[in-house]
């Protein structure tokens, strides 16, 4: 019988349970044996293979996490590293591989596959900044989370007449800031991938100032400033009271929401089937609300641009 491995690497995204489950429950429809690898690539290189059952993904697609958990493999990312790995998948038996993660894990995949490896990527990252994937698994449940905290966080700055920056995730990229920020209606949204003037934002809050609003949110991505030295200047700049809330990793956890238990459902089951027809080394991506085979080679020379009509929508809607 032929056995897949799955594995999820890197940071974890809500819905990634909802993929493994998908993974499992369509791979043994086909006829082939799963096996869970544990702690990602890691894993992998140590040989932690679980052979995973019907039973194993019950009551998994509402959990989030990975049951699977995950790490960062620094020594995967060595020719020296994937050896062990590929040694360890000899000796098992198993042939084809199955990752969910980012960028990171597709670029792991995509080297996996040069020592003969069949590979498929699944596209999970909260970040949302996979190329050729218009939602990857995680960021919908995410963006909720920040809606839901900026909802709160209003009514506390409404309270007391503050400003409030909020934080959020983000090192190079500004995909949740700005659709959690357009979402809830933020007042101002400061992305990596769009340079800002700290004069025209405070410009835009003493305005609103004059108009009688007594609150504002700013939405800031982690990656773009420091959001304590930016509270720090806008304070004293407007002589509002100006607090920061880092949201961190409440971003990650939580219970994965529709979109995302259907999509990591949906491209689950696609990872499955490129293995049963022979496709390797393909990543499943989302376009135009379809799923789509697209070549690992293909997305680790690709970038994910923000949308900057997006942009200039929230800029508008913000006064």
């Amino acid at each position: 019988m032929k056995k897949i491995a799955i594995l999820t690497s890197g940071g974890d995204a809500p819905g990634m349970n909802a993929a493994v489950r998908a993974v499992v429950r369509a791979g043994i429809y086909a006829g082939y044996q799963v096996f869970g690898v544990t702690r990602g690539f890691q894993g992998l290189i140590n040989g932690d293979f679980v052979e995973m059952t019907l039973g194993s993904v019950a009551d998994i697609i509402h959990r989030g996490g990975t049951i699977l958990r995950t790490s960062r493999c620094e020594e995967f990312m060595e020719e020296k590293g994937r050896l062990r790995g590929l040694e360890a998948l000899r000796d098992a038996g198993i042939q084809d591989v199955i990752g969910i993660g980012g960028n990171g894990t597709i670029r792991g995949l995509y080297e996996f596959s040069k020592l003969g490896v069949n590979t498929v990527a699944i596209p999970g990252s909260i970040d949302n900044d996979i190329p050729y994937c218009d939602m990857s698994i995680g960021f919908d449940t995410a963006v909720n989370t920040v809606v839901s905290a900026i909802n709160r966080i209003r009514d506390t700055a409404t309270a007391h007449e503050r400003i409030f920056i909020v934080e959020v995730m983000g090192r190079e990229s500004g995909h949740i800031a700005l659709t959690a920020g357009l979402a809830g209606g933020a007042e101002s949204i400061l992305i990596p991938e769009v340079p800002f003037d700290l004069d025209q934002v405070v410009e835009r809050l003493k305005q609103g100032m004059k108009r009688g609003k007594l609150h504002s949110i700013i939405v800031v991505a982690e990656g773009c400033c420091g959001a304590y030295p930016l509270a720090r200047e806008i304070q004293a700049k407007t002589g509002m009271d100006t607090k920061v809330t880092v949201l961190g990793h409440t971003q990650r956890g939580g219970m994965p929401s529709a979109m995302d238990r259907n999509l990591a459902s949906r491209m689950g089951k696609r990872a499955v089937d490129l293995i049963v027809e022979g496709k390797g080394n393909m990543m499943t991506g989302y376009q135009g609300m379809k799923i789509v085979d697209v070549p690992l080679a293909q997305v680790i020379e690709g970038k994910k641009d923000i949308d900057l009509d997006i942009c200039e929508i929230a800029r508008i809607l913000s006064i």
